[in-house]
Order: C-alpha cells, then sequence, then structure tokens
C-alpha cells in the first residue's frame, strides 16, 4: 500500500510540478521499507530512488540505484533508475553504459523509458535530429498505450516543441506546446514555455499573460524570474522588483528549496548583475557535488560575473566539450572569450548563439546582439 502511495505521488508531482508530492513519496517508500526491507521489497527501494531523485539527491539516489541493480540485475528500469542519476551527477560515461544495459535487460525493444533516456544523451551529445526521433517514437508509443496517461503524451509533446525551441523555430515550438495544452491542459511545462516562445515572437503581452498564468499556478523560482523579466521589458518596474524579490524568497524558504534551487538562484544572480561572489559560492557548491554540463555552465558564468575570468574560460570549456546545442552557453563561452581578450573567438562563440536561436532569452539575447555588434 505504501508502494503504491508512493507511485501516485510520483505520477501527481510530475503532473503538477508541486515539490511536496516528491516529499510524500520519499516518506511513503521509507515507510514501506520500514514495514518490508529492502532484500523483499524493490518496489520501496525503486520508489525512494525516484523520490531522492527528484528532490536533487542525485548521490543518494544513484546508492539506492546500485543496491536495486545487486538485488535484480535481470531488471531493465533498475539501470534505468541508475543511468537517470549518473546522468544528472554528470558521470555521463557511466550514465550511458546503464541505459545501454537497460536497453539489453529490455531485449532491445522499442519502449517509452528507453526512448526518452537515449534523447537526452543525444541532446547532450548535440544529436538533434537524432533526439527529435526519439521522442517522436516516444510520443506515439505513449499515445497507444492502454490506458494512456495523459501527463506523458503531452510531456513528449512539450520535449518536441523544446526541442524546435532551441534551433530557433518558433512557430513549431508553439505549435508543439499548444498540441501538449491540448492534450494536459494547464501543464505547467507547456504554459512557461509558450510564454517563453510568445516573447521570442515579439508578443510581450502575450508572454506576460502566460507567465502570469503559470506562477499563480506553481511559483517555480525560474518562472518568476522570467515574469520579472518580463515586466522589466515593457516598464513596469516595480512589479519587476517583487518578482525578483519572490525568487529568493522562494530559493531560501527551506532547506530543501537550498537544495533544489541553489543553482536557479546562482543564474538568476548572474543574469541580473547581483551578488557575484555569492552566485559563484552557490555554483561552485552545486558543481563539486554534481558535475554536469549545466553545472560546469552556472560556474562559467557566475565565475565570469565575479571576475574570475581564468576560471571561467575553464568551466566554460567543460560545459562545451560534448558540443551540446544550446544558445546559452554558446552566449556565456562568447562574453567569457570577450572578459579573456579573445575578440575573434567571441564574435564566433555569438554569431553561433544567435544563428542556433536568435531569441533564445528575452533579456539575455537583446545583449547578445548589442555586444556582437560592438
Amino acid at each position: 500500500a505504501y508502494n503504491k502511495l508512493n507511485g501516485y505521488y510520483l505520477q501527481r508531482a510530475r503532473e503538477s510540478g508541486d515539490v511536496k508530492y516528491f516529499e510524500l513519496a520519499e516518506r511513503a517508500a521509507r515507510a514501506s521499507l520500514k514495514v518490508v526491507a529492502d532484500e523483499m521489497n524493490t518496489g520501496g527501494l525503486a520508489g525512494l530512488a525516484q523520490a531522492l531523485h527528484n528532490l536533487h539527491d542525485f548521490a543518494g539516489a544513484r546508492d539506492h540505484a546500485q543496491r536495486l541493480v545487486e538485488l535484480e540485475p535481470r531488471k531493465s528500469y533498475t539501470y534505468q533508475i541508475l543511468g537517470d542519476a549518473l546522468l544528472e551527477l554528470g558521470d555521463y560515461e557511466k550514465a550511458e553504459e546503464s541505459y545501454r544495459q537497460m536497453q539489453r535487460m529490455s531485449g532491445g525493444l522499442v519502449t517509452f523509458t528507453n526512448e526518452v533516456r537515449l534523447a537526452r544523451l543525444d541532446h547532450l551529445h548535440g544529436r538533434m535530429d537524432a533526439m527529435k526521433a526519439r521522442y517522436t517514437k516516444a510520443l506515439v508509443i505513449a499515445s497507444e498505450s492502454v490506458p494512456t496517461v495523459p501527463e506523458d503524451v503531452a510531456w513528449c509533446r512539450w520535449q518536441l516543441g523544446e526541442a524546435a525551441f532551441a534551433e530557433g523555430n518558433y512557430e513549431k515550438a508553439e505549435q508543439a506546446y499548444r498540441d501538449a495544452l491540448t492534450t494536459y491542459p494547464d501543464y505547467y511545462r507547456a504554459l512557461a514555455s509558450l510564454g517563453r516562445v510568445r516573447a521570442a515572437r515579439g508578443d510581450l503581452g502575450g508572454a506576460i499573460e502566460q507567465y502570469e498564468k503559470v506562477v499563480k499556478l506553481l511559483p517555480d523560482p525560474v518562472f518568476v524570474a522570467a515574469l520579472g523579466d518580463l515586466y522589466k521589458l515593457a516598464g513596469r518596474e516595480e512589479e519587476a522588483a517583487r518578482q525578483y524579490a519572490l525568487v529568493e524568497h522562494i530559493a531560501r524558504l527551506s532547506k530543501l528549496n537550498g537544495q533544489l534551487y541553489n543553482r536557479q538562484l546562482a543564474m538568476f544572480y548572474a543574469d541580473h548583475d547581483m551578488k557575484p561572489a555569492e552566485a559563484y559560492e552557490l555554483a561552485k557548491k552545486e558543481y563539486d557535488g554534481r558535475r554536469d554540463v549545466l553545472g560546469a555552465d552556472a560556474l562559467a558564468w557566475t565565475a565570469f560575473k565575479a571576475g574570475k575570468v581564468p576560471e571561467a574560460q575553464a568551466a566554460i570549456k567543460e560545459a562545451l566539450r560534448f558540443n551540446t546545442q544550446d544558445a546559452k552557453l554558446f552566449y556565456h563561452a562568447g562574453l567569457i572569450a570577450r572578459a579573456a581578450g579573445d575578440q575573434v573567438a567571441a564574435r564566433d562563440w555569438l554569431a553561433r548563439a544567435l544563428k542556433l536561436n536568435p531569441k533564445f532569452d528575452p533579456w539575455q539575447s537583446a545583449n547578445a546582439q548589442r555586444v556582437s555588434a560592438e
């Protein structure tokens, strides 16, 4: 019963984005394992690993997943949970091997789980066409499954929208987000992304409307900060300041929020030229335990804003090592190269960012165009 409850909480969290359900899922899994130990209760162990993963305790999730593999070495799901944790920790070689093992244990079948995990590896390595093909396959599988899980279908459509947006195809991205909302109305991911793509298409009022809606549903710091940026672009300075203050308040609300939002808060400070030393310390602490590509980018960006240019250069090199196609990474690389006095590299990176996705961010893309022109 506890394991069943854990599963419902995990699904509700995916649907709503509300982290309280992940906390409840963890509590249910721990209660289950108290009743029956993991040797005879791999369901409770799997539920605990998944809850910890979503609470950003990736090391804990990895350790429990490794125990799962010991207990059920012939089951594909154990390698999927392990691969997910390793991927977030930046241990990419081991993550890829776990996913390959997941495929082998499932008999090489094309499954929803397999396709979405391998799509993440494709994205990491800049294989955009392969990534889109996998998400398209996953969408077909999710749509044809019985019973259909609407959130799975909406999530795949949202991912295809994200892929289109990353390549600057705003019309296609908007259609994908609308399709996701048709499948699952008020889906928070699609609402926020629809706001972002409307801003990219020059519809500032429509973008604000979307973000206001999603912030009421889910006051995530990333969404709140984006709404503040849109208010600022619209000349609504007082409203922007209120949103920026709310970002800090949410991120510092509890110890759990610190674990969840340290990286987001560090990037918020760096993006808005606030508290550079604190932003750097937050990013560095996060990267010490989680050495993934986005963590390296956060360290590079905050180090740059803190005036630590050599460290920023080393970190951005790590962030770019897989040729991940992300305009923000290229933009950060351009500004760091400029600060280091390498004008040729700066021009090249900024040109790549603006060619890939000229409106990658309502605030930062305008700065990229200004610096590029200079």
